[in-house]
């Protein structure tokens, strides 16, 4: 059973639990520590089909999923606020959301850091020369600081591509073949 995508009709909730969470966070200067437990839970999460179950699954009672997700806050090292705020969520029956609330989190705090983040797909792994140069030329861009998520794609064959919000620059070696491709059927 797939989890709920925050980005289809959960992404009102969560962003409402997020900015709660991070006003919360704001005030008890700890906003890098929220993040890293929301990573540690995301992480959990991507490992585990039965927590995925637990998370998206409408069978389990408020209840079960309380306790479950407090014996799991304590097993993962998660407390103070992030602990409790995935047992409201949890008491709220809301952790079908947890996914899209993590990535509004993210969003919130990065905002609020002065960054943005772009989502960089290559044919293989950065080094640090070139990430720090891809991280300046986009600085010049948008004017903010910003963070590299990288995705590693053999299939583009060399480039990159490189997501900025809703803006898309596609140098791949891929779609410049695809490109001449195309060029080469309408002059043959």
């Amino acid at each position: 059973m797939p989890v709920a995508n925050a980005s289809h009709g959960t992404s009102g909730v969560a962003e409402r639990y997020a900015s709660s969470l991070f006003e919360l966070a704001l005030e008890a200067g700890v906003v890098d520590a929220v993040g890293a437990d929301l990573d540690t839970f995301q992480a959990l999460l991507d490992e585990s089909d039965d927590l995925k179950r637990l998370v998206a699954s409408p069978v389990f009672s408020s209840e079960d999923q309380s306790r479950a997700i407090s014996a799991l806050a304590v097993k993962a090292g998660i407390s103070g606020l992030s602990a409790n705020f995935l047992k409201v969520v949890a008491g709220n029956r809301r952790l079908f959301a947890v996914p899209g609330m993590i990535v509004a989190y993210r969003e919130i705090a990065a905002a609020h850091r002065g960054e943005i983040t772009a989502e960089v797909t290559s044919a293989h792994a950065l080094d640090e020369a070139q990430e720090t140069e891809l991280k300046a030329a986009l600085k010049s861009v948008t004017g903010k600081d910003v963070k590299v998520a990288l995705t590693i794609d053999p299939s583009i064959l060399g480039g990159l591509i490189v997501k900025v919000g809703s803006r898309q620059i596609d140098t791949s070696l891929r779609t410049k073949l695809s490109t001449l491709k195309l060029a080469l059927k309408e002059v043959g």
